[in-house]
């Protein structure tokens, strides 16, 4: 694949929000065995973890960097991501014929769909605007290939800025991979 034929930035992300949403309606329609929905929870946990650990080490960076009010957006998507990775924490252990796993999927569901639209509202078109279609490619390239090594589990205490991010994530994804294989975990 040459550079022009990668996925830019914008079209990476946009994958990503298609997928969760297309996950959260399997598990809003309640179909299915308590065990493929905890199975779903995990996926969808995993993914969430992925994107936004791939998010905090390139995009917002590049969102810093090139938008003039940069600072201020992405000080506003870290806030959410916090908010939602502490609710996958809770929701880690939840078994899915526990009231508590509806309730604490509603919330982060709630969380995440705010969190793209204001991302898919605002700081992607800005991005889109301020880059170069080669810097959005290079950007997503950037994004996939660390989805790809990125921690698969809530660790809401973890760095969220480069540099520290960029050193401990590839750590604590293969801890995670690991915990993932032992426990049957799929993700």
């Amino acid at each position: 694949m040459t550079a022009a034929e990668k996925p830019d930035l914008i079209a990476v992300i946009l994958s990503d929000h298609r997928h969760i949403e297309r996950v959260f309606a399997e598990l809003e329609s309640g179909a299915g065995t308590p065990e493929h929905r905890r199975d779903l929870a995990d996926h969808v946990i995993a993914e969430l973890v992925r994107h936004s650990v791939a998010e905090e080490q390139f995009m917002y960076p590049a969102a810093r960097k090139y938008l003039d009010n940069g600072d201020e957006l992405v000080d506003h998507e870290l806030e959410e991501h916090a908010e939602a990775e502490e609710v996958m924490k809770q929701l880690e252990d939840v078994p899915a014929t526990d009231p508590r796993f509806d309730e604490l999927m509603r919330s982060l569901m709630d969380d995440i769909r705010h969190h793209i639209e204001d991302e898919e509202q605002d700081l992607l078109p800005k991005l889109q605007s301020a880059c170069s279609p080669d810097e959005l490619r290079d950007l997503g390239d950037k994004v996939v290939k660390a989805k790809k090594v990125a921690p698969t589990r809530p660790h809401p205490s973890a760095p969220d800025r480069p540099p520290m991010n960029l050193i401990l994530d590839p750590g604590a994804g293969l801890i995670d991979r690991i915990r993932d294989r032992l426990s049957g975990r799929t993700t």
